[in-house]
């Protein structure tokens, strides 16, 4: 098995440019006094990781977003040591996915499997390129199957397994005895942040790889639709309280109006079970699903309403993405684009503010310390749960003081 498989799992390597932020380089004065370019000083990075042949005749390779992340240069090594330059097609930060393209020929793809009838237990191999040494093979068991709450990925819906995966690892192949990739290997827990293995690893299961690369190969990205609801998870004293004897769901705590999920006539406190005959055991079950379906497409949802069940039909609609040039909220936020948190972002429901989408590097906002992925809660010492209300609060002031969200931490960033 492995003499037909491996062949299919590749090596890369990339270069980049990434800026760097040094606080005497963002002074203006500091700048203008040595005569120093507006332009961000820049470093140089590089790389490693895997990727796994997919498509032999049109050369596609499934490997990791962040393994290519910040990439001007890719360079995939095949297992005959051929070295070849590779393409980008597309790429989604939200799943950790991405796809390359090169062109050669005698490629090996290795065939897909069917990760919804893994099961725990089931024997494994991983395959990849741990620390640079060279393509590695490790076997384990699939340890537990939907893992999601990691904080790994905006879309969560991972195989643990104890076959060893290590820095390096990422973007390679997850198979099962049958040689059928199963997942695309992504990540490890290490306490501490030690690198290394501790016989927890993480991949995306094939069949939710497939969907995302699908609509890479055809737009460059993943077009996610909406429906429209805000959900949580069915608790043992939720059901109590609804009066249903089912312990998993996901509970319609929202409804937005002129939704998809409004016109299908959903309400708050129904309990989502089923989505097109995919069970819905938790809140991230149903944003999983529908976060891979495109505008148009019709869904079949299952929900319990006063202990009854019954199914609705919605039509997923392209999500409501209202942006913003900064320089329009106000000057000192020139050169970042702003916007709502969109739907099916692991922010929504968790954190009120205002997003920020990109920031042009060398603008007003990049030198003041805001990144992309930033999220605004408060300014001037107010809250701003919308654009409208951050646009309220900075006017008339010569001076911004914002209170940013990054990642689990917060900080205070000063405009003047």
């Amino acid at each position: 098995m492995l003499e037909r498989v491996t062949p299919g799992v590749v090596n890369i390597f990339t270069r980049g440019r990434v800026p760097v932020r040094n606080p005497l380089l963002e002074d203006p004065f500091f700048r203008r006094f040595f005569g120093l370019p507006e332009a961000p000083a820049e470093r140089e990075t590089q790389n490693l990781g895997s990727g796994v042949v997919v498509d032999a005749e049109k050369g596609y390779i499934l490997t990791n977003h962040h393994v290519i992340a910040n990439a001007e240069r890719i360079t995939v090594t095949l297992r005959d040591g051929r070295r070849l330059e590779a393409r980008l097609v597309g790429t989604d930060p939200e799943t950790d996915l991405a796809v390359l393209q090169v062109k050669a020929e005698g490629l090996t793809a290795i065939p897909f499997g069917d990760s919804d009838r893994l099961r725990v237990g089931d024997f494994v191999v991983a395959i990849g390129n741990p620390f640079g040494l060279g393509q590695t093979v490790t076997s384990g068991i699939v340890s537990a199957l939907g893992r999601s709450g990691l904080g790994i990925e905006g879309y969560e819906d991972f195989i643990q397994t104890d076959a060893s995966i290590n820095p390096g690892n990422s973007g390679g192949a997850l198979v099962n005895l049958r040689g059928e990739l199963v997942g695309i290997n992504t990540a490890i827990l290490s306490p501490g942040g030690r690198p290394g293995n501790i016989g927890i690893g993480f991949a995306i299961p094939i069949n939710m790889a497939r969907a995302v690369m699908a609509q890479l190969v055809e737009y460059g990205e993943v077009r996610r639709g909406r429906l429209g609801v805000h959900v949580q998870d069915l608790t043992p004293e939720l059901a109590r309280a609804f009066g249903i004897r089912r312990r998993h769901g996901a509970v319609i705590t929202q409804v937005l109006p002129g939704s998809p999920a409004a016109k299908a006539g959903l309400r708050p406190g129904d309990v989502v079970i089923e989505a097109d005959g995919r069970p819905v055991r938790r809140a991230a079950d149903l944003r999983n699903i529908i976060g891979l379906l495109r505008a148009g497409t019709k869904v079949r949802l299952t929900v319990l309403r006063n202990g009854h069940r019954r199914t609705v039909t919605a039509v997923i609609e392209p999500p409501r993405q209202v942006r913003v040039e900064g320089e329009r909220v106000h000057p000192r936020l020139a050169g970042a684009v702003l916007g709502e948190i969109p739907e099916g972002s692991p922010l929504r429901g968790k954190v009120d503010g205002v997003l920020v989408h990109e920031v042009a590097p060398g603008s007003p906002a990049w030198f003041a310390g805001l990144r992309p992925g930033d999220v605004i809660v408060e300014a001037n010492r107010k809250p701003v749960p919308d654009l409208d209300s951050l646009r309220r609060a900075v006017r008339g002031s010569r001076s911004l003081l914002l209170n940013v969200r990054r990642g689990d931490g917060a900080l205070f960033i000063l405009l003047r």
